[in-house]
């Protein structure tokens, strides 16, 4: 409450404005930058899983680098995440043949 007193307080020396329509007090969670925020700590946000889960399946090293910077992003949240980035990373190397194997089709899927 002090803080949100110290706040309108030099809003109101400065003669800011804010539209009250967008302020909002007392909120429990806070999503931000695709994540939740609240005071048990940083989620990743459900809709962001859902992107993810409903990825089509990567045809080429472009695609695949795509996938694999959201999965990363958010890859803190996920167990396990790093081994499973490891198989599609080296479908991304220009000196390796790019065979989608079994092992890829798992670390893509799950």
């Amino acid at each position: 409450m002090g803080h949100l007193r110290i706040a309108l307080q030099v809003r109101k020396e400065h003669q800011l404005v804010a539209k009250y329509s967008k302020r909002e007090f007392w909120l429990r969670a806070v999503s931000f930058l695709d994540h939740i925020v609240s005071s048990e700590g940083i989620e990743v946000d459900l809709k962001i899983t859902k992107v993810v889960k409903n990825w089509p399946r990567p045809l080429n090293p472009t695609e695949i680098r795509s996938f694999l910077g959201l999965a990363e992003y958010n890859g803190r949240f996920v167990e396990g995440s790093s081994s499973t980035a490891y198989r599609l990373t080296t479908l991304t190397q220009k000196k390796v043949k790019s065979e989608w194997s079994e092992a890829c089709e798992r670390g893509f899927k799950n």
